[in-house]
């Protein structure tokens, strides 16, 4: 059985066809970038246009690359970045340029609706925060969320307001595209909080589209991840180089199908991943919340089930600011010693090399702290002022010190958010590891020694939602159970123990990383508050 599925990120696609059997089988992939555009209103957007040309160049480059023919695939699915906002007409035409997750423009929508009351939780109105927890467990508040960017065209732009037919995230946007279908995954209706969890009531809560203002005409029908929605059009068929009436399934957002491509599909098991972003992620039978550290538990692919969620905005995205904009000298004084050829087949791209270099590094960065908050923070605390800190540079400190310091970063506020969700869930010894920060041996080492927690690694590390997305879409073929299947075919590839040697140095630092946002938080606002 082949299936394609579409791996759609922040910054770029990575289309990829599976082999589903007795194990899971990359065949091919393929990935395209498309731009995210920052502008200074905390604006954060996409092209429409940019993603479709993606999906096309990579699902052409497939059949390139395999001897697979387009008419043996028998399902397609997207796994995407979440929280974004597609407004759409009746033809499911974007109507503007979509805002990523990323985007904050709607900072004076949240503060009229969720700043207001005289008692306040985490800043937000008590009475509407109890009305979202005893819905679905959750609460807007952050002005990142979903709702303040559609309240931002209503107050806007009223000429494209008018227009809208259905309100999309980014994933919905592409099935319609596929399809001509204009449905929400379940999934997807979550994360914009209007939802209701409580069973027997899924659906849009019709009190909450009142509370906050929603225009309820623009709300989607909603399905389920596993669905299926229909066949592929011939357009899309034609443009995508694929068949007319290959069977489209629901899918959802990235964080919906990483556990099951991970192997956490019984309750309690625990994954961290690094992509663009970070996550520490449980999996739950059941929901719960914890405001203060901005944790909630959203909808698995397997209803009934949750992931108790806690999100880094700016992971792996630390990582690559440091390769462009402080490993590049060190790199042309590396490939000055040696021949490039040799740099090509010992290492696999720079990230590689940059991990080998950190490596030389002791643990700790000799005394460098660095915080990973390049685009603001979301959990542990909400602050879309905070930024990136490097803390304690001394004279003798040097650019690979610096770099360590960032995968240390990461890995300490990784650990931030473990120790977070441990308040309210009890989270496992042993914690699958994936994403693309889970290649690096040095990493996943690191990772190990500042959580305690032993670390595993699984195949297809960096694309495990693909692979989990696959398992729906396979489970759904073959009519069986999507967590038994992925128990069965996801396989542990690599295993790390803590380094009891390092401790005594991770626990003195970690202590100092937890410090510097409450000694900096005024000067954040000071600074980038506007």
């Amino acid at each position: 059985m082949y299936v394609i599925i579409y791996d759609f990120g922040t910054s770029s696609v990575k289309t990829c066809l599976f082999e589903m059997g007795s194990g899971i089988e990359l065949v091919a992939s393929a990935t395209a970038g498309y731009g995210l555009y920052i502008s200074d209103d905390g604006g954060a957007e996409q092209d429409t246009e940019e993603w479709w040309e993606a999906l096309c160049q990579t699902t052409r480059e497939l059949f390139i690359k395999s001897d697979v023919k387009p008419s043996e695939i028998e399902g397609l699915a997207f796994c995407t970045q979440m929280q974004g906002t597609v407004v759409v007409d009746k033809g499911g035409n974007s109507l503007r340029r979509p805002m990523n997750y990323l985007d904050q423009k709607g900072v004076r929508e949240y503060r009229q609706c969720m700043g207001r009351g005289l008692i306040k939780v985490s800043g937000c109105d008590l009475y509407k925060l109890l009305r979202n927890l005893i819905v679905n467990y959750a609460g807007s508040v952050s002005a990142k969320d979903p709702v303040w960017k559609y309240k931002w065209v209503e107050n806007n732009e009223p000429d494209i307001y008018r227009k809208i037919y259905k309100w999309l995230d980014v994933g919905d946007y592409l099935v319609a595209r596929a399809t001509g279908r204009i449905v929400r995954t379940a999934d997807s209706a979550f994360a914009t909080f209007l939802y209701d969890t409580r069973k027997g009531k899924e659906g849009w809560n019709k009190g909450l589209l009142k509370m906050y203002g929603i225009n309820p005409d623009h709300m989607p029908d909603i399905i389920d991840c596993s669905d299926l929605v229909g066949g592929l059009t011939k357009k899309a068929a034609d443009e995508l180089g694929l068949v007319e009436g290959i069977p489209v399934f629901g899918g959802g957002g990235d964080t919906t199908f990483v556990n099951i491509g991970a192997g956490c599909v019984s309750p309690g098991d625990t994954h961290i991943y690094i992509g663009t972003s970070g996550w520490v992620s449980t999996y739950m039978d059941h929901q719960t919340v914890d405001l203060t550290s901005m944790i909630t538990g959203v909808l698995s692919a397997k209803k009934g089930y949750f992931n108790y969620y806690a999100e880094l905005e700016t992971a792996g995205k630390c990582f690559e600011w440091v390769m462009a904009h402080l490993a590049l000298d060190e790199i042309g004084i590396y490939l000055d010693r040696v021949k490039v050829n040799d740099v090509e087949s010992r290492y696999l791209s720079l990230y590689d090399y940059l991990a080998d270099e950190v490596s030389k590094v002791p643990p700790g960065a000799n005394g460098v702290i660095f915080t990973p908050w390049l685009h603001g923070n979301r959990c542990p605390f909400e602050d879309s002022n905070s930024g990136g800190i490097f803390f304690n540079i001394r004279v003798e400190n040097g650019k690979r010190d610096m770099i360590r310091a960032v995968l240390e970063g990461i890995c300490y506020h990784l650990r931030w958010l473990l120790e977070c969700e441990m308040r309210k869930v009890k989270t496992s010894d042993t914690i699958r590891f994936v994403g693309g920060g889970a290649l690096s041996p040095v990493t996943c080492q690191m990772l190990a020694d500042i959580t305690g927690r032993t670390i595993e690694t699984v195949g297809n590390s960096q694309e495990v939602g693909a692979v989990g997305t696959a398992l729906v879409v396979a489970a759904g073929i073959k009519g069986e159970d999507v967590l038994t299947l992925a128990k069965r075919l996801v396989k542990i590839n690599r295993v790390y123990q803590p380094d009891a040697s390092n401790k005594a140095v991770y626990e003195k630092n970690y202590r100092v990383f937890k410090r510097l946002y409450r000694s900096n938080a005024r000067n954040f606002s000071m600074i980038n508050g506007g």
